[in-house]
């Protein structure tokens, strides 16, 4: 059983506030609105990933007959909500900003308009769905903005939370402009390139070193890349130096070696000398081994010359930043504008768009946020994607997200491509600060 598939991956408490709306008929439209409420101190930006999974989720929404039968043998809930469940699909509609969007703290990047009590069962997989490549794709960018012109390569799958976790990683990471992945079913799902080289234990496996990049190279010939630390790395890189004339022989040639292990910097400037002393001035350096783009960075900066790297725990589960402030919250509800007025958690009421603005240069230089009727300048960042339950056009290919991505990245201001801290504008429109006084009006006691 897939559980990523089955409606009753949500909490207990989506369903208990079904039962109360229908036992209450509140069963009018209402529209939820899905955001980050604060970035995290070491994120100047985020960007969109999960759409795609999101529509594929409500569109496949249903309760099973042994999901009904289990749910009414358990004794929790009413007969109408079992009705209610039987019949269930998404009919509602969806307005959100493209995968591969850059945005910015407040900013909804996801609409939901629908009968309360369905738009409120979808809230938990939504989250669950979003959140986690959102938070991948926006780690992977700032490893490429660490890093620019280098392969990078998500390594991650072993250490991601579950096996859709791995896999969503890997998409993620590949929107945001990696060249791809180690996980094969990547390739299979998504078409996304997949890269392998070997683990220490084939080497570990053959009396001698020398031999077992030998056959290794016979069996797999093609972007050939050699791991060369087990035991001694400059040992090894003299190794591969010895052994590429009889490979070239048989018409294969060394692509890259590895280092995965000790001190990069010196072992990559030790190891670069040798390759070029050798005759392999071709032959790239990829480095892995617990990497993230502080260590990128410092790599480079240091004068390491390597060409590649391999990215795994730091990016599957986004170690610095393993979670996000981000809710989806109620905003409009029988068509009456809504707000939560919790201290620290306010929300601004009804539903929004966000308009961006660039300079001369074309880089991003502000947003607005306001009520979507207001006329602002700027390009509107939200579109309607999905209308009565369905999408409004085919599925964007993953290159074009991913191209998208790569735009967005290249209109960054100047100090967020650089990782620096900057509180980009995002300003509130004075019509949507206008609803908000009114709600509070209305529903002061």
């Amino acid at each position: 059983m897939d559980p990523g598939k089955s409606p009753l991956l949500t909490d207990l408490y989506q369903l208990n506030m079904m039962q109360a709306y229908l036992d209450h008929a509140d069963t009018k439209a209402a529209v939820f609105e899905f955001f980050v409420r604060k970035l995290p101190a070491r994120r100047g930006f985020l960007l969109n990933a999960g759409l795609e999974q999101a529509l594929d989720f409500l569109e496949q929404l249903r309760f099973s007959s042994d999901d009904l039968e289990w749910l009414a043998s358990s004794g929790r809930f009413g007969t109408n909500l079992i009705d209610y469940l039987r019949e269930l699909r998404f009919t509602g509609d969806v307005h959100a900003m493209p995968e591969g969007t850059v945005f910015f703290a407040n900013e909804p990047i996801l609409r939901i308009t629908a009968p309360l009590p369905l738009a409120q069962l979808i809230e938990t997989r939504l989250m669950n769905i979003v959140q986690l490549q959102l938070l991948v794709a926006s780690k992977a960018a700032r490893m490429l903005l660490a890093a620019p012109g280098k392969l990078m390569v998500d390594f991650g799958l072993r250490r991601a939370h579950g096996a859709e976790a791995g896999l969503m990683a890997a998409r993620a990471s590949y929107i945001a402009g990696f060249a791809g992945t180690a996980t094969v079913l990547a390739d299979k799902v998504f078409g996304i390139p997949i890269f392998g080289t070997m683990a220490h234990s084939f080497i570990e496996a053959h009396d001698d070193e020398k031999a077992a990049f030998e056959m290794f190279a016979r069996s797999r010939p093609d972007n050939l890349t050699l791991l060369i630390d087990t035991y001694d790395t400059q040992a090894g890189a003299r190794k591969v130096v010895a052994l590429a004339p009889a490979l070239a022989a048989r018409g294969i040639t060394v692509r890259a070696v590895r280092l995965d292990s000790g001190d990069l910097i010196a072992l990559s400037k030790s190891v670069r000398r040798i390759l070029d002393q050798g005759g392999l001035a071709d032959v790239r350096i990829f480095a892995s081994g617990g990497l993230d783009e502080d260590a990128v960075t410092h790599l480079l900066r240091a004068g390491a010359p390597i060409d590649g790297f391999g990215m795994g725990t730091s990016l599957t589960t986004s170690s610095d930043v393993p979670s996000l402030d981000c809710v989806y919250k109620l905003q409009e509800y029988a068509g009456l504008p809504r707000r939560k007025q919790s201290i620290g958690k306010e929300t601004w009421p009804g539903r929004k768009q966000v308009w961006r603005t660039y300079d001369h240069a074309g880089r991003m230089c502000g947003d607005v946020l306001s009520v979507e009727t207001d006329q602002q300048e700027g390009e509107p960042l939200l579109h309607l994607v999905m209308q009565g339950g369905r999408r409004v056009a085919a599925s964007p290919k993953l290159a074009d997200i991913r191209a998208r991505a790569e735009r967005e990245l290249m209109r960054l201001p100047e100090p967020l491509r650089r990782l620096e801290t900057q509180n980009y504008p995002v300003e509130v429109g004075q019509s949507l600060s206008r609803l908000a006084a009114e709600v509070d009006k209305r529903l002061r006691l």
